[in-house]
């Protein structure tokens, strides 16, 4: 398998490619587009040059998979200039990321592009115990397995973001229809008031109220406020299902951990 390797947010270093390449010896050739080590402020590399050098890979028939990087922020800069440039090799290829990069995630899934999957990504490595992430994401991309997948993953279409990104994308053309799909949502160092803002917002959407269940993954880093919010993330959760008639169907191993499991959009093929 040849796994093309870019980052439409965030820029990587040298250690992220050393490291993650080691692990990978053997099972899979990542091709790491140069563009990963671009700096322009907080991104990596000009809004053109992410682009292009998503679209170069997405569009590269010899290549089998896109892996995002890493997150931070960027993707929505570039999402509209992507989508509309992606030709027949795109749609075959398997898409794996979260956290910033669920807005292309959402854009491609919410055109049938290729197989798109919420799940770790190289730069985890540098998170404690990072190494399980990456061969966990490996484990998936080369072989399909099972193990590496979020345990609640089954016949019911499934699909998972971060609440901001998900939130960020209410009211745009990026937004899959999620209706009958298991929502699995995580979120990391936001305030306990914003995470309960944006799901206000969420679900109000008419594809959000007609999803199967909500289920709740690590909300963590949770900055103190003042004052005190008053509530845990999971009473946020189950506050706002409860409001919009959703069923809360309990955790999903997902977060931006080491422990991050991977969601693949959709119905999972049958044997």
């Amino acid at each position: 398998m040849r796994i093309g390797i870019v980052a439409p947010s965030c820029r990587i270093d040298e250690d992220v490619v050393r490291r993650v390449s080691a692990l990978a010896e053997g099972r899979a050739e990542l091709a790491w587009h140069p563009q990963c080590f671009l700096s322009d402020g907080h991104f990596a590399g000009p809004d053109a040059a992410r682009a292009k050098a998503l679209i170069e890979f997405a569009n590269d028939p010899e290549l089998d998979a896109i892996w995002f990087a890493r997150g931070g922020y960027g993707a929505c800069r570039i999402v509209d200039q992507v989508v509309d440039a992606l030709g027949p090799p795109a749609q075959a290829k398997t898409y794996l990321g979260y956290s910033d990069a669920g807005t292309l995630l959402g854009a491609l899934y919410a055109r049938g592009i290729g197989r798109v999957a919420h799940g770790p990504m190289p730069a985890d490595i540098r998170r404690d115990g990072g190494e399980a992430a990456v061969v966990r994401a490996l484990d998936w991309m080369v072989e399909d397995s099972p193990a590496a997948q979020e345990s609640s993953v089954g016949e019911t279409p499934a699909a998972a973001f971060n609440i901001v990104i998900l939130a960020h994308l209410i009211g745009t053309r990026h937004l899959p229809d999620l209706t009958g799909h298991v929502l699995m949502i995580e979120e990391v160092a936001e305030y306990l008031y914003r995470t309960d803002r944006d799901l206000a917002q969420i679900v109000q959407h008419p594809s959000i109220r007609g999803v199967a269940g909500i289920r709740m993954g690590r909300i963590s880093q949770v900055p103190d406020n003042d004052p005190d919010f008053g509530a845990e993330p999971e009473a946020v959760v189950r506050y706002w299902c409860e409001r919009a008639g959703i069923p809360f169907l309990g955790a999903a191993d997902i977060g931006h951990d080491a422990g991050n499991k991977v969601v693949p959009f959709g119905r999972l093929p049958q044997p």
